[in-house]
């Protein structure tokens, strides 16, 4: 292979390695060699060959040697680019100071990252217009609400970062939604139906009023004043609508339901419940909402929920809508994700392969690439799928500058050393911040992962990272080599990660998509042992570290062993 070609590889894994915590991947230097040279692609063999090598030799390399050898051979790389900085559009009828937006979330689960971009673009273009923010809870379905799920909401939202000036519950205004389903009623804009359920759907399938449609108003009010006292299904009070209509959600829908279940607030004082198109068509407009943005799966509801508030007199907010978003490979349907819980594949809402805030918090990314994400993919009106490693790369571009850097070693093998005198080296807790160093205790014992243990031969030399180079006498069990003080070229001599003993006993959690192409892997989690060293100890619940050549974790729960869940290279 030409020197050129070498050269090029080089720089490739360089790249990769830099932009991936100090550890390049062979499959991607590939790709992006025989994408940018495809006059290669008939001498594969030896590229693979030659990519194995190189990739080797740079993952042996330190982080801030790898950043000085690429600055070298493309100092463009480490250029910042003078680009505008992301951020949403316009809003449309926005006055200054006057914009106040809603954060509502139904009390019936938890949150996950679909949730937390709406939370965001709202909260965003309120504190964008110096405007307001309500925290409003849509908990108008009894049988749905639970109450640990109100504090569990605000806490996901804290996390995020947002605030809000006003909190209110939907289920306080039993009373102002009576009075307006009343006024209604008293128009002739509502009739109390008690058909059963099957034949309203036919009815409605067809675009056909039920025979119950016909009732004058005086019946409507003493049925209506008589729900009360019914049973669940007995008897629903439905909107006038357009029976007749392309949109389904305008033929005739319920307004109001018998719910014989306690509420997590209210208990027993109600069972005649609005349903959520009335609820929200209320409280968007008394509330004072001048903005909604909300997903498109809403689409057919703001004909609805204009039309109530029209008939009711009350002012209508701007709706933008944009597409509901999912993430490549995770769930966030509480319909999916509770029998995954219930079989056990799942741990819990907030297992670390869910997209739950919760899990995204356990797994280690950090509020601000919510936010981030927010702004990258915009309010789009596409159905964007988004891969998680869209996720993993902005998470990276914020943890990487603080995360402190610690030897880790997985499935440690003993490493029995002659010619090393005990001591100690001290190094950087990160590569190029100044957040000072740590010191790592050095003796003739120390311990290397299996892997690597695994792969060496008596006479292999190689370098044990950050300390000196050694001489293998004995693999397969217990390692035995000998220090050498024979000068080598750092740049060529396969260098492996070790760690001291009186190190610090790990339990990494290991996450991988739960479904791929549809199909769901049982087995997407696993868990890994291994050996930090000592320095990682003084680190606490909720760091996120680097482990040198393996990638950021978070710190999970401290003890013996200390657990940390991977959130990715």
């Amino acid at each position: 292979m030409s020197d050129d070609v070498e050269t090029h590889i080089r720089e490739l894994a360089l790249k990769n390695a830099v932009s991936h915590g100090g550890s390049a991947e062979k499959k991607a230097v590939i790709s992006k060699l025989l994408g940018s040279r495809p006059d290669l692609r008939a001498h594969a063999r030896e590229v693979i060959s030659d990519v194995e090598r190189i990739v080797g030799e740079v993952n042996g390399l330190s982080e801030s040697v790898q950043r000085d050898e690429l600055a070298s051979l493309d100092p463009s790389f480490f250029e910042v680019e003078k680009k505008e900085k992301r951020s949403l559009p316009p809003l449309p009828d926005a006055k200054e100071g006057a914009v106040v937006t809603r954060l509502p979330p139904e009390p019936n689960g938890y949150p996950h990252i679909g949730h937390g971009l709406s939370f965001f673009f709202n909260h965003y273009y309120a504190r964008h217009y110096g405007g307001k923010v309500i925290l409003r809870f849509d908990d108008t379905n009894p049988r749905a609400e639970k109450a640990e799920f109100y504090e569990a909401i605000r806490s996901d939202l804290r996390w995020l970062g947002l605030d809000w000036e006003r909190e209110h519950n939907m289920s306080d205004d039993m009373k102002v939604y009576y009075q307006h389903a009343a006024k209604l009623v008293e128009q002739g804009d509502a009739y109390v139906c008690d058909c059963d359920q099957e034949r309203v759907s036919a009815l409605r399938y067809k675009g056909e009023a039920c025979p119950c449609s016909q009732r004058n108003i005086d019946e409507n009010t003493l049925m209506w004043a008589a729900m009360f006292d019914r049973g669940e299904g007995e008897a629903v009070l439905r909107l006038r609508g357009d029976i007749a209509s392309q949109n389904t959600a305008m033929r005739d829908p319920t307004l109001f339901r018998v719910i014989d279940h306690p509420h997590p607030i209210h208990g027993d004082r109600y069972s005649v419940w609005p349903v959520y198109d009335f609820a929200c068509a209320i409280e968007d407009s008394t509330l004072g909402i001048t903005h909604v943005l909300r997903s498109n799966e809403f689409a057919l509801r703001i004909e609805l929920q204009d039309f109530i508030r029209g008939r009711l007199g009350l002012r209508s907010p701007v709706t933008l809508q944009y597409s509901r978003f999912t993430i490549r490979g995770s769930p966030t349907s509480k319909r999916l994700i509770r029998p995954l819980i219930e079989e056990g594949v799942v741990s819990g809402y907030d297992d670390p392969r869910l997209v739950t805030l919760r899990a995204l918090h356990r797994r280690g990314i950090v509020p601000e690439t919510v936010g981030e994400l927010a702004k990258e993919i915009g309010l789009s009106t596409s159905e964007p799928e988004i891969d998680w490693s869209l996720v993993e790369s902005i998470n990276r571009k914020l943890i990487d500058p603080e995360a402190k850097r610690y030897f880790f070693v997985e499935d440690p093998v003993r490493l029995e050393l002659e010619g090393l005198a005990p001591g100690e080296v001290t190094l950087p807790l990160h590569p190029t911040a100044d957040l000072g160093t740590r010191t790592i205790p050095v003796g003739t014992t120390l311990f290397i992962s299996k892997g690597d243990a695994d792969a060496l031969a008596p006479a292999d030399r190689i370098r044990l990272k950050d300390l000196c180079n050694i001489d293998i006498l004995e693999a397969g069990g217990t390692v035995t080599a000998r220090v050498t003080e024979e000068k080598v070229d750092l740049r060529s001599i396969q260098k492996i990660q070790w760690a001291p003993e009186g190190g610090v006993a790990i339990e990494m959690t290991v996450p991988s998509p739960l479904y791929v192409d549809k199909e769901l892997q049982r087995d997407s989690i696993a868990c890994v042992t291994g050996i930090a060293e000592p320095a990682f100890g003084a680190c606490e619940v909720d760091d996120i570290v680097q482990f040198e050549r393996v990638g950021f974790v978070r710190v999970d729960a401290k003890g013996e062993p200390v657990r940390v869940i991977f959130a990715h290279r």
